[in-house]
C-alpha cells in the first residue's frame, strides 16, 4: 500500500525532476499536464526510453515517450545531423531519474538505478501485469516545442509513507555518483 502523502511526493518528485532536468536550455519551459492513463484517445508517442529506480521496498519505473519529429529533434539535437534523438533523449531522461533518485534517497537509502533502455511505446499497454500500486501519466511541453510523455509505474513490495521536502535543484551537470 501507499499512502495519498507517499503518492504526492513522488508526483512533486517527479514534477521538480522534470522542470528542471528535461529541458535543453537552462530557462526554457517545462509544462507539465496529468493526463489519465494513455489509451485510444490520449495515445503515448510511439517511441519510449525506460528506466527503474529499485529499492527494497519498492520499484519505480520511468518511460518516457517521444515523436521523432521535427520540433523534437530540432530542441534536442539542434543542427547535428548526425546526432541522434534517442541518444540526447537518453542522458536527459538519465538527469531527470537521477536527481528523482537523489531526492527519494532521502528517504529510501537503498536505491539503485538502471541505465537508459529504448523500447516501443506500446509497452505501457502491459503496465497492469506488474500489479503496480499507482500509476501516473504527465504530457510535457518543453521549450514551448518539444512535446513528450512520462509514465511513471510505481510496484510497492512492502507499505510506502513519506512526507517529500524536496531539496532545492542543484546546477549539476549529472556526475556520475560512485558507491
Amino acid at each position: 500500500m501507499i499512502t495519498d502523502q507517499a503518492k504526492h511526493g513522488i508526483a512533486e518528485i517527479f514534477c521538480q525532476a522534470a522542470r528542471t532536468r528535461l529541458p535543453a536550455t537552462a530557462g526554457d519551459s517545462c509544462d507539465i499536464t496529468a493526463v489519465p492513463m494513455w489509451d485510444d484517445a490520449h495515445p503515448a508517442a510511439p517511441h519510449a526510453l525506460a528506466l527503474t529506480i529499485s529499492s527494497i521496498a519498492f520499484r519505480l519505473l520511468f518511460v518516457l515517450h517521444f515523436n521523432k519529429d521535427d520540433a523534437t529533434r530540432a530542441y534536442y539535437v539542434g543542427g547535428d545531423a548526425a546526432g541522434s534523438l534517442s541518444e540526447s533523449l537518453m542522458e536527459f531522461a538519465n538527469l531527470c531519474c537521477g536527481y528523482m533518485n537523489q531526492q527519494l534517497v532521502n528517504y529510501f537509502p537503498d536505491l539503485g538505478m538502471s541505465t537508459p533502455y529504448e523500447l516501443n511505446s506500446a509497452c505501457v499497454g502491459y503496465l497492469d501485469e506488474l500489479h503496480p500500486a499507482h500509476v501516473w501519466a504527465y504530457e510535457l511541453l518543453i521549450g514551448g516545442t518539444a512535446r513528450l510523455g512520462v509514465t511513471l509505474c510505481l510496484c510497492a513490495q512492502a507499505p510506502l509513507d513519506f512526507r517529500a521536502e524536496l531539496a532545492a535543484a542543484a546546477d549539476s551537470e549529472g556526475e556520475l555518483e560512485l558507491f
